[in-house]
């Protein structure tokens, strides 16, 4: 049986990043996928979902199909080098040791069998006139976006309501990066949110509704997103990866560096303007919130 999984795996709010910018990291080929203790529980989920709708969480546009089984290929090629303690690959079969589940290898589509075998979501982007669109995806994680919705748009039409991208340094960056990303570089970027439940799948925008800063920690969840992007070396194509962690903030009483990141979450949340609070749906939330972090940082100075 897998340990569970430490709480505040990745903390993009202790300023190693900030809201609404690119912050790209390069990453290595090592930790290019990220198993964890969750891995059977996200995977059920991901099962789930696809027998419930699977149109609402897998689409992909005729002629992809190489890219897909490109997508699978690394992937397979990936558990097997370096995640041997969570995978085990034998002929067409892709199997997770802690339960035995396994994975049809030559099932199709591919880039929804690829997704089956790990906790990330997996998005195709593609080149054309318009600048890279979403060409195919297996999105069952989405954090507050549709994927019936985003499908076959532009990197312009998918990042629309994001403050700040369209017109901008950040969506310039993007296509920049985009365009000059190279075969066998890996790198990542990290986004966080604030929700109301520990639900994986959140196609719907939310709104965080709070006055009571006593109720603020008990009712809500910090989402954080690892997100990773690499070229596929045949197609061309872009592999847009996306990892989610979600912990309650009640969990944040018990971690010995508590007062630090209550201090770095409440500086970012209150480095938000008007618009970005509005898109991280916390305009009605964020004193309350803000008020419940200070007291965090305050008992623990005050123990010392």
């Amino acid at each position: 049986m897998h340990k569970p999984a430490p709480p505040f795996q990745h903390t993009p709010y202790d300023g190693t990043s900030q809201p609404f910018t690119v912050g790209l990291k390069p990453i290595t080929e090592e930790t290019w996928l990220e198993p964890d203790p969750f891995l059977e529980t996200h995977l059920a989920e991901k099962d789930r979902l696809l027998e419930v709708d699977r149109d609402a969480v897998f689409r992909a546009e005729d002629g992809t199909a190489d890219a897909q089984h490109e997508i699978l290929t690394l992937i397979v090629e990936n558990l097997q080098r370096h995640h041997g303690a969570t995978h085990s690959i034998r002929k067409n079969q892709g199997i997770i040791k802690s339960t035995g589940r396994t994975v049809n290898l030559d099932d199709e589509p591919a880039l929804l069998t690829a997704a089956r075998l790990v906790q990330e979501d997996l998005v195709l982007m593609r080149p054309g006139p318009n600048g890279y669109r979403l060409a195919a995806a297996c999105l069952c994680f989405p954090s507050s976006w549709s994927l019936a919705e985003k499908f076959g748009q532009s990197m312009s039409g998918i990042h629309k309501p994001v403050p700040g991208f369209n017109g901008h340094r950040m969506g310039m960056m993007v296509a920049r990066l985009f365009d000059n990303l190279k075969a066998g570089q890996y790198v990542c970027r990290f986004n966080w949110s604030i929700y109301p439940d520990s639900e994986l799948h959140h196609p719907e925008a939310k709104q965080i509704d709070l006055d009571d800063h006593e109720a603020a920690l008990p009712r809500l969840f910090l989402r954080v997103e690892r997100q990773t992007l690499r070229r596929l070396p045949e197609s061309g194509d872009v592999l847009f990866t996306i990892k989610i962690h979600h912990d309650p903030l009640t969990a944040l009483q018990s971690e010995p560096n508590r007062a630090a990141l209550a201090v770095q979450l409440k500086d970012q949340l209150m480095g938000l303007d008007a618009d970005q609070l509005a898109y991280k749906g916390l305009t009605r939330g964020r004193e309350a919130l803000v008020e419940a972090l200070a007291e965090i940082a305050a008992e623990v100075e005050g123990a010392l």
